[in-house]
């Protein structure tokens, strides 16, 4: 067999060695040559033991003498929630990680301070992390005390679903989020090409996403020179007043006009359409309703339209920004923002 060209040989380990894993387009567009002739390439790298073929790629195999290949750095990653939202933001993190070889560290936090303090104190003086993502709580008791020790880490942080800036300058800090104002707009936006005038919001009050929902919501609904409606917080689903919570809503679209309902979010969404149907107003034929976070949403009865937040880009871009900054920590800081998209399903149509 030919032998593989050693400046291509050199040039293709560099890349698995940087990547990890990677797709044969991925690699063929790196080098300027044919995905043939990479899939030659990979064969014989196969061959001598030094990567392993996967289906459409390539990834690097342990070392000759053994070892594992090494680890580029170890992050941690502290989340308020394990069950709802942050899997799917978990999910593109590991993907990322896996990629750039870099190991992920998970602590499952909750929405109080305290909690967060001590999940970080723990990835960094037990784990001995290189750098944190943390979707922390800043807007409580505490936030600002937080945030001062955030930003006083001798470590690169990124923070997930949040923002922030840093007294006494506002020095931001570095953040990968969702437009969640953004969202709830197209949500509105889809509502008013349908026909509807009076769009009312229903969102969790406790909830850190809420005040940009209703800033989104507020905003389209301006613009768009819609009638008023109702501007409702509500307790969560969980709250042994929900039912009366709920009726507390309904009659309140009811007396309005209401025709159609943002409801953030999908637990509160799906269980409001139940108590539609226990009182005879029919979805959407009389409310049009869409949920914001669509974690389970479409599986509703009838399945809900929904704004879905990016939460795999969320993730994976999180990654990617603090492996970044590792590797160039005089770099410019980074604040990215990724746009949610609308699932249109059967729980919204024109006013009857």
């Amino acid at each position: 067999m030919t032998s593989l060209p050693v400046t291509r040989r050199d040039q293709l380990l560099d890349v698995l060695r940087r990547e990890g894993t990677v797709r044969v387009s991925d690699i063929a567009s790196a080098l300027g040559v044919t995905p043939v002739t990479v899939r030659r390439d990979i064969t014989q790298l196969a061959n001598e033991g030094l990567v392993r073929r996967v289906h459409g790629g390539a990834t690097l195999l342990a070392a000759p003498d053994g070892d594992e290949a090494p680890v580029v750095a170890t992050l941690g990653m502290v989340v308020p929630s394990l069950d709802y939202y942050y899997p799917g933001v978990l999910q593109g993190a590991r993907e990322a990680a896996a990629r750039l070889g870099v190991r992920l560290v998970l602590r499952g936090s909750s929405y109080q301070v305290e909690d967060d303090e001590r999940q970080v104190t723990g990835l960094v003086e037990t784990v001995g992390v290189d750098g944190l993502l943390i979707a922390p709580n800043l807007s409580g008791p505490g936030g600002d005390a937080l945030l001062a020790r955030l930003a006083g880490l001798d470590i690169p942080v990124v923070l997930l679903e949040r923002t922030a800036t840093i007294p006494p300058h506002n020095a931001p800090m570095e953040s990968v989020v969702s437009d969640h104002a953004l969202g709830a707009s197209i949500a509105v936006h889809h509502l008013a090409s349908l026909g509807h005038h009076r769009i009312g919001l229903a969102y969790s009050q406790a909830s850190p996403t809420a005040p940009k929902v209703r800033t989104g919501w507020l905003g389209a609904c301006e613009e768009l020179g819609l009638d008023a409606a109702p501007d409702l917080a509500m307790v969560n689903y969980r709250d042994p007043q929900w039912r009366a919570e709920v009726d507390r809503i309904l009659d309140a679209c009811l007396a309005a006009g209401t025709t159609a309902l943002l409801v953030h979010s999908d637990p509160e969404a799906i269980s409001l359409v139940e108590r539609c149907e226990e009182r005879g107003i029919r979805v959407p034929g009389q409310l049009s309703v869409v949920a914001y976070d669509d974690e389970v949403a479409g599986l509703a009865n009838p399945p809900l339209t929904a704004v879905r937040p990016p939460r795999r880009s969320i993730g994976r871009t999180a990654v990617e920004l603090l492996v970044g900054r590792l590797g160039d920590p005089a770099r410019a800081v980074h604040r990215v923002t990724v746009t949610p998209e609308l699932m249109i399903r059967e729980s919204t149509a024109p006013p009857s």
